[in-house]
């Protein structure tokens, strides 16, 4: 099944959700946002990468920023932080550019690489949308960490593009449902600029809101 242009989701957040579902559906379903010192520092990264102007040539390699992606059979659009054209004999054709090229999506990251694979997820949810915008089989590409400066190889397996298609139907149910989950707490509640609006740690426990409906349906 495709999707309308109108029901596409933000490609971003299918690294909030695959963080934390109830982090993905405030900023994206209840539109909800603060900003903290970690999400300013990420917003300046990506602000140093996103520069739709920017196109370099060295050697067998095109480099250009803020590149606009989209995909009809995941419902999803957004930017690859940074898109790599590779010389590549057995590679595609490209407007603008002699020869054929094989393509490598890089995703810049604040921090260091993390247990779970949602950053991996979100770039593969790129990969994935360049291929079906190019025709083309994208193998891998590579996540850039600030904290330690270095790229992190990503090989978009049929695992992780498993993952990327069922989070993403998931994301399209609850946005339609306008549904928000209930999570438990964990460690990284504490770092989110969002915990004083989610207030994880009570959410098991009944609202004023809660009691009143529960009143007048008695």
């Amino acid at each position: 099944m495709d999707y309308k242009e109108e029901d596409f989701l933000e490609l971003s957040g299918l690294q909030h959700y695959l963080y934390c579902k109830r982090q993905w559906a405030l900023i994206h379903i209840e539109k909800q946002w603060v900003e903290n010192i970690l999400t300013t520092e990420g917003m300046l990264m990506h602000k140093r990468a996103h520069n739709p102007e920017y196109r370099e040539k060295r050697g067998d390699i095109v480099r250009m920023n803020a590149v606009r992606i989209h995909s009809y059979s995941l419902g999803v659009s957004g930017e690859c932080d940074v898109l790599e054209l590779h010389h590549d004999e057995n590679g595609i054709l490209i407007s603008n550019e002699p020869g054929t090229w094989s393509l490598y999506p890089i995703e810049y990251k604040r921090g260091r690489k993390k247990k779970d694979e949602c950053d991996e997820a979100q770039l593969c949810a790129q990969a994935m949308c360049l291929e079906e915008m190019y025709c083309c089989k994208i193998l891998e590409g590579a996540l850039f960490y600030g904290e330690t400066r270095r790229h992190e190889k990503v090989i978009f397996s049929d695992k992780l593009r498993s993952l990327v298609k069922e989070s993403l139907e998931e994301m399209h149910s609850l946005y339609k449902k306008g549904y928000t989950p209930k999570v438990k707490a964990k460690k990284g509640c504490e770092s989110c600029s969002l915990k004083e609006i989610c207030l994880p740690v009570v959410q098991g426990k009944k609202v004023v809101s809660d009691y009143i409906i529960a009143a007048i349906k008695e």
